[in-house]
């Protein structure tokens, strides 16, 4: 598959799933991810009817679905009615995920309040377990993914947002059921740089990785290419080079945006040496 197929485009709550897949089928798209917490696309609005056709119809269309939790729900919660609340949530979404013929779901590790770092890192680690579990008694893959930085004076921050964090959990979860998502331009705010962070990951663990624009050490924005300073060329020779063929989602702009960087994408990774 060449490298224009590879790269999908996350739809969010852009678009209902169902134009979503058509949408995509039409631009050439065979990968998008998309969110299901609201509006048509809430999972509860999901019947097995509704299910079935969506799965039958992205296969017909050749457009792989890939589902996307929403980083607002905390997977470190440790409070009595909430903790269980979020469990429900991940189940939800790891049910529907083989009903719609899903590829993965990416998840995060949470976030925390400064002062209870290592209690927010247990009960998420615990959580993605269970979840784990679950997923594999469903036929279903969680990817973690590395989430952004927040400002240093800021009281939360997501975890899993350093190098050390995200070793955290992925050290201690062995199962066919689990893998990773690697947002390249959240390791582009990181002081190690994307260079430092595609050497030192597990990169045969990686199913995804995710793609925007924004500024070297700078604050989580999800720019254009081109409004940034992410190299995308070096990105994709150091990827490919090292082996990784698998799957690239643009996730900035609007879908027309994201669409259009893909064939620019392509043109980079030629200039940089890739065999596209």
């Amino acid at each position: 598959m060449g490298l224009l197929d590879r790269i999908g485009v996350d739809i969010g709550r852009k678009a209902k799933l169902e134009d979503g897949i058509a949408w995509a089928a039409r631009n050439g798209v065979r990968h998008i991810d998309i969110q299901l917490d609201t509006g048509e696309n809430a999972f509860t609005r999901f019947d097995d009817a509704r299910c079935a056709a969506i799965r039958e119809e992205s296969a017909r269309q050749g457009v792989h679905i890939a589902l996307h939790t929403l980083s607002a729900v905390n997977v470190a919660e440790y409070s009595p009615l909430l903790s269980e609340a979020v469990d429900a949530y991940m189940r939800a979404y790891i049910d529907i995920a083989p009903k719609l013929g899903a590829q993965w779901i990416v998840v995060h590790a949470g976030y925390h309040f400064t002062a209870d770092v290592q209690m927010r890192m247990d009960a998420g680690l615990d959580r993605l377990k269970r979840m784990v579990a679950h997923a594999e008694t469903r036929g279903a893959l969680l990817l973690l993914e590395n989430l952004n930085k927040e400002p240093p004076n800021a009281e939360v921050h997501y975890l899993a947002h350093t190098m050390d964090e995200w070793r955290f959990y992925y050290d201690r979860i062995d199962s066919p059921s689990f893998a990773l998502s690697f947002t390249a331009n959240h390791a582009h705010l990181m002081p190690e740089g994307v260079p430092a962070w595609i050497d030192a990951i597990p990169l045969d663990r990686v199913r995804e990785v995710r793609l925007a624009d924004c500024r070297r050490n700078g604050d989580e924005e999800h720019l254009r290419p081109g409004e940034g300073d992410f190299d995308f060329g070096d990105m994709f020779r150091r990827l490919e080079g090292k082996g990784y063929r698998g799957a690239y989602t643009n996730a900035f702009g609007s879908l027309d945006d994201m669409q259009a960087a893909r064939h620019l994408m392509v043109e980079q990774a030629r200039a940089a040496g890739v065999a596209v």
